[in-house]
């Protein structure tokens, strides 16, 4: 068994991280941690949970976290997790950040948050489609919501080369704004309505551009997320101009489908799906839907990937990782469907 501890988890993802663990055949989770709820029952705060945990919230150190635990968790906010991990890892246990505090490069990470780095410390981006080496990592930076299901969805593509520019626009569930009610999320103007946000400079921008250089270094990219009245999901519409080069071969549908299903061959938890992918597919699950149309006569592929932004947007991917690093087969924990409808 894996002894777990979750630093910071009175949230949605710590909330998540413990719903799927409580079912996970190799996960014990030993540790939950929350300074203002520290000795209240666990399930005071996550009534979902009522007879599958016995634990009570705590507020011990980073080193005795370590001592008890050997897999960490840290599900707090952004600038947080930098003052619990380099103790975490100095003490032995491996760590799966959920913030974005080893997601980015320290000079990337400081100009887009605005927050002067602490404790760098060298971190593996936790998309385990894009990177293998997670299953030797002591530390992962676990990748956000929205790069998640907008990486995913042109990764075969960029790999090719083929991309001149990707317009994505992506609409979340309000889970993603986290439990704190705030003007995005308060329920009188988000119902029969939708709200965009951060129009040209969401946060998250860093982290896709990161990872699709990575694959193809002169994509241009453009990024746009809206919250829909929905509680979970992300469904992320990429519009992909392609390059003159390869305008022929993108009216090719057989060409593209074998380029994903080539791409995402051993990809356990991408399915290729013909048509639109529904957020309902997915919801609950760590599953990412992407299917495609190709515009005729143009230039233009649209690529539309779905996933729950809580579970491979966040706390599933994060055990994913997690069974990676630990040796485990990926799917450990993980293997069930959406919860359509």
């Amino acid at each position: 068994m894996i002894d777990i501890g979750i630093v910071g988890g009175s949230g949605y993802t710590g909330g998540e991280l413990l719903r799927l663990l409580s079912v996970h055949p190799s996960a014990n989770v030993v540790c939950v941690t929350s300074r203002k709820l520290a000795g209240k029952p666990v399930v005071s705060v996550h009534q979902h949970l009522r007879g599958m945990l016995d634990l009570r919230f705590e507020a011990p150190s980073p080193a005795e976290i370590s001592q008890r635990c050997d897999v960490v968790f840290t599900a707090v906010p952004h600038g947080t997790a930098m003052d619990w991990v380099p103790e975490l890892l100095d003490n032995g246990a491996k760590v799966i950040d959920l913030s974005a505090d080893y997601r980015l490069p320290v000079d990337v990470f400081e100009k887009t948050y605005g927050i002067k780095h602490r404790a760098p410390r060298e971190a593996v981006f936790g998309l385990p489609e894009l990177h293998p080496e997670v299953a030797g990592a002591s530390l992962v930076g676990n990748p956000g919501c929205y790069p998640t299901g907008a990486t995913l969805a042109v990764a075969p593509l960029a790999k090719a080369g083929m991309i001149d520019r990707v317009v994505f626009d992506s609409k979340s569930g309000i889970s993603g704004a986290g439990a704190e009610p705030t003007e995005t999320s308060h329920y009188p103007n988000l119902a029969e309505n939708i709200r965009c946000y951060r129009v040209t400079n969401h946060r998250h921008v860093p982290e896709i551009k990161q990872e699709l250089s990575r694959l193809q270094n002169d994509i241009r990219i453009s990024f746009t997320p809206h919250v829909i009245p929905a509680v979970r999901g992300i469904l992320t519409t990429a519009h992909v101009f392609v390059k003159d080069s390869f305008s022929d071969k993108i009216q090719d549908r057989e060409f593209v489908s074998k380029l994903y299903s080539d791409f995402y061959s051993k990809a356990r938890f991408v399915r290729l799906v013909d048509g639109v992918p529904m957020l309902g597919n997915v919801r609950c699950s760590n599953f990412c839907d992407i299917g495609f149309e190709i515009e005729k006569n143009s230039d233009r592929i649209v690529v539309i990937s779905a996933i729950d932004n809580l579970v491979k947007g966040a706390s599933g991917q994060a055990i994913q990782n997690m069974n990676l690093m630990m040796g485990l087969d990926e799917t450990t924990g993980l293997w069930f469907p959406g919860g359509a409808p």
